[in-house]
């Protein structure tokens, strides 16, 4: 099951390694992490996607309220939340093909930020599944370099953590 988390700590250097590795050594990969300040800039929000078991990443959980500088944890699997991920493609864009590449790119209400003799470089921001879908149809023209940001997340509603 892939859980994503939100971990607020203490905006302090080392608290990214203390925290990366306590998942590290419990052996699970990080699919996805993104950190930054918050609206407190001595605050940091992590968002971290791993996957993993209910009861283990649970486990992990209230292991990270033991390390110093964690303020509070948050597993948004049983929520309704808002995501977001943004991705930057730069994908061969020949001529003849420009105007395909740009109807693609309308659709998914991505936007063109460069362009240069042979390529365009394209942002997008939604869902992980809207951008796979554009990567997809961007694929049959040869993406030349790509990269992603990860998941981000905040819980809808009130909430202020």
């Amino acid at each position: 099951m892939k859980h994503t988390i939100s971990v607020l700590v203490n905006n302090r250097p080392g608290v990214l390694a203390r925290t990366a590795g306590l998942f590290a050594r419990r052996g699970f990969n990080i699919d996805s992490l993104a950190v930054s300040t918050t609206q407190n800039p001595d605050v940091s929000r992590m968002t971290i996607v791993v996957e993993g078991p209910d009861a283990v990443l649970e486990q992990i959980s209230k292991q990270l309220y033991k390390l110093m500088d964690v303020i509070k944890v948050l597993d948004h699997q049983d929520e309704a939340v808002v995501t977001r991920e943004l991705a930057l493609v730069k994908v061969a864009a020949e001529p003849a093909l420009r105007g395909e590449i740009m109807q693609t790119v309308n659709i998914f209400r991505a936007n063109i930020v460069d362009v240069s003799e042979h390529t365009f470089t394209i942002e997008v921001t939604g869902s992980a599944e809207k951008i796979d879908a554009l990567i997809t149809l961007l694929g049959k023209h040869g993406i030349r370099e790509m990269m992603r940001t990860g998941r981000i997340v905040l819980s809808r509603g009130p909430r202020t953590a």
